[in-house]
């Protein structure tokens, strides 16, 4: 990595560090001062599920910040460590991939008596390696499936107590593919102490957010045309900002043609 940039640097590339677009810098003020803004951010911002009480209550953590603080962080080393990760006695993993599978075992480590994958879809649905899902299966992690959290609830510290599940009915579609639909008034409770959400990542927001004229889709993915332009013109934008997490080479060959775009763009409209 080093290696690589030093090659940069010796190609003339300036690297601006410590700033952060959207609040060292703002995204406009980079369009004022450039031909073209090539936008590589990723996708590193967690999903969430977006129900009532997840975000006042504690105990609710995405799988981004469980992990980090459980690895990175060293929680498993607390107190020499001061990271502490209470999981207590029943544990929840919303998702099925491989990163809800690695947040569901890092919980048993951490303690966990019992912890559940908690799944819209059925168990052969999962999204995960299946080496993955038969490790967790191993280790006695329980998996739920057709279920969706509707509801948090907390106790009288603020800590999650139970959530509030509906069962789920797969519905066949015209196209012979079947997609879950909540079953209406089917549910029921779950005490938990620790709700993981595990259910992939999105863009980073605090820049998008502050840069509306940048199109999106439903997920929080850019838009982008077949040259990797956005919207706003002048602006491009590549790899898991623009496709959704996928892979380094994706990434990669999206960052080159995007590059070759960006060459054409500023030859053409600029002395």
């Amino acid at each position: 990595m080093d290696d690589e940039v030093r090659k940069l640097e010796a190609m003339g590339v300036k690297i601006e560090l410590n700033h952060t677009v959207g609040q060292n810098i703002y995204y406009y003020e980079l369009v004022s001062q450039n031909n073209a803004v090539f936008l590589a951010m990723g996708a590193g911002a967690p999903k969430f599920m977006s129900v009532l009480g997840e975000n006042p209550l504690d105990g609710v953590y995405s799988s981004n910040e469980f992990l980090i603080r459980a690895n990175l962080m060293k929680a498993y080393k607390f107190p020499e460590w001061d990271t502490p990760i209470d999981v207590g006695k029943v544990v929840a993993v919303i998702g099925a991939g491989n990163v809800a599978m690695d947040a569901a075992r890092v919980a048993i480590r951490l303690g966990a008596e019992e912890v559940h994958i908690v799944y819209r879809r059925r168990k052969e649905d999962a999204p995960a390696r299946i080496e993955e899902l038969h490790h967790a299966l191993e280790e006695g992690i329980i998996f739920d499936e057709l279920v969706i959290p509707v509801r948090y609830h907390g106790d009288e510290n603020g800590f999650i107590d139970y959530m509030e599940l509906n069962r789920m009915e797969l519905v066949e579609r015209e196209d012979g593919s079947f997609f879950p639909e909540p079953i209406p008034g089917d549910n029921y409770y779950m005490a938990v102490n620790t709700v993981i959400e595990a259910l992939g990542t999105v863009p980073n927001r605090l820049f998008l957010d502050r840069a509306p004229d940048i199109e999106r889709d439903e997920r929080g993915v850019i838009i982008v045309d077949e040259n990797h332009m956005t919207s706003v013109e002048g602006t491009f934008a590549g790899g898991d900002a623009a496709s959704g997490a996928a892979t380094v080479i994706k990434a990669l060959g999206e960052g080159k043609n995007a590059a070759k775009s960006i060459h054409a763009y500023i030859s053409t409209h600029f002395d």
